[in-house]
């Protein structure tokens, strides 16, 4: 069951925020919204794990949620967190291949699903969205593999404040305000999210709170000095 009326107008206004779909005109948008349909899950859901197979995509209207990746020995890494406006799980609406990651949600979480089984269809009568969603798709992965190469020649710290500065803008465009921004994410997250020990991360934390650029409290953390993160990057 799709969506109703004022429901699929907010869909379309969300969508059209979403970079995979922002090169799409007004009435493609409406094409897509037509299919989705409004899910709600609650803190510590996951929404899919690894190996699952993947059937649907879902862009957050609302809420938090991370991805996270299994080692073989047991040890988690968090690959990306999410909140409004962004994607995941899109490479079900071109195949039906299994899920690479495990995404669950961090707090109430609100999204719209769209089935690939839905959007193939669609696809198949309108080329121009399919052309249009992969132009967008390969900036997307052109950019994680520029953010992977940054990384790779970057310090602990260099990589623990990029994450930072990433959280906040993330923030930000969710409506915090300038000045200082209040992050719930934990120190295995930002270790997790920086490719670092948790040791080096929580060293790196520390010298930032001595410094006053941060504070820290249980799963969040308060950031009152934005450009001086900026300083720890290069």
């Amino acid at each position: 069951m799709g969506l109703h009326a004022p429901e699929e107008v907010a869909a379309l206004e969300l969508l059209a925020t979403v970079p995979v779909f922002e090169t799409l005109a007004r009435e493609d948008l409406g094409h897509v919204a037509q299919v989705a349909v409004l899910r709600r899950f609650e803190p510590g859901h996951v929404i899919f794990r690894e190996g699952d197979q993947s059937n649907t995509c879902y862009i957050m209207r609302s809420g938090h949620a991370r991805a996270l990746r299994e080692h073989s020995d047991g040890r988690t890494i968090a690959l990306a967190h999410f909140g409004p406006g962004d994607i995941f799980g899109e490479l079900a609406m071109f195949t039906d291949e299994r899920r690479s990651a495990t995404v669950e949600t961090l707090d109430e979480v609100s999204a719209l699903a769209v089935l690939g089984a839905d959007m193939r269809p669609l696809l198949n009568r309108h080329a121009e969205i399919a052309v249009k969603l992969v132009i967008s798709m390969g900036r997307r992965l052109r950019a994680a593999n520029e953010r992977i190469a940054r990384q790779s020649f970057q310090t602990v710290q260099s990589r623990v404040a990029s994450v930072l500065r990433g959280l906040v803008d993330q923030a930000r465009s969710e409506g915090a305000q300038d000045g200082e921004v209040l992050i719930t994410v934990t120190q295995a997250d930002i270790a997790q999210l920086a490719g670092s020990s948790r040791e080096s991360a929580s060293r790196f934390l520390a010298v930032l709170e001595r410094a006053g650029v941060i504070s820290q409290g249980r799963g969040r953390l308060v950031v009152h000095d934005t450009e001086a993160l900026t300083r720890y990057v290069y």
